[in-house]
């Protein structure tokens, strides 16, 4: 696998587990606000805010994405740099291991708001006047997933691509990587002829 490959898949690793735990947290609000606005419909403004929060998530998960793109170490971004390919796996490692903060982050509290939530808008429906001071609970929980996709982006900013060949390798690894491209490039010869 190629430094690219191990980049692209943990940004869509991001994009999807983030999107399915929103999904699954708004599964959880959801059903709570149909039950509510099945006994009284006049509470729908109280209840969509709610029953949106665990949405968050997978918005943050695509940015982290749309950020984590610059991030690969594409053959335009390297532009004229020497990298070796041990150097662009490394890089590629860098951008998964970037994404690993809003990945779980996000996906964890997607479905933890979402259960949250689902609490306070059975609350909301019992009693309408606590609809204000009972954001904040579920709320709270968004925080964490705030923190998973800063902590993405700074990490992001650590391994920029335009430093790839300044990245150092044990020259065991470099001598493996190298020994690798070749064993492909024979197999890939032997395929097509």
């Amino acid at each position: 696998m190629t430094g690219l490959t191990i980049g692209i898949i943990g940004l869509a690793l991001t994009v999807l587990l983030c999107g399915i735990g929103s999904g699954l947290g708004l599964r959880f609000t959801g059903k709570a606000a149909a039950g509510v606005l099945a006994e009284d419909s006049s509470k729908f403004s109280k209840v969509i805010v709610l029953s949106l929060l665990p949405a968050t998530q997978g918005i943050y998960g695509f940015l982290i994405a749309i950020l984590g793109a610059n991030a690969l170490p594409t053959m335009a971004h390297l532009g004229s740099q020497n990298a070796t390919y041990a150097q662009i796996n490394a890089q590629g490692w860098y951008v998964f291991a970037a994404c690993v903060p809003m990945m779980l982050g996000g996906t964890a509290s997607a479905i933890l708001q979402g259960r949250s939530a689902a609490t306070t808008i059975v609350a909301v429906g019992k009693r309408s006047e606590i609809a204000a001071k009972s954001i904040i609970f579920p709320a709270m929980i968004e925080f964490y997933a705030l923190l998973g996709m800063v902590a993405s982006i700074m990490m992001f900013n650590y391994f920029p691509v335009s430093e790839v060949a300044n990245i150092v390798t044990r020259p065991e690894i470099q001598q493996s990587a190298e020994e690798a491209v070749k064993a492909v490039a024979a197999l890939s010869g032997a395929f097509a002829a």
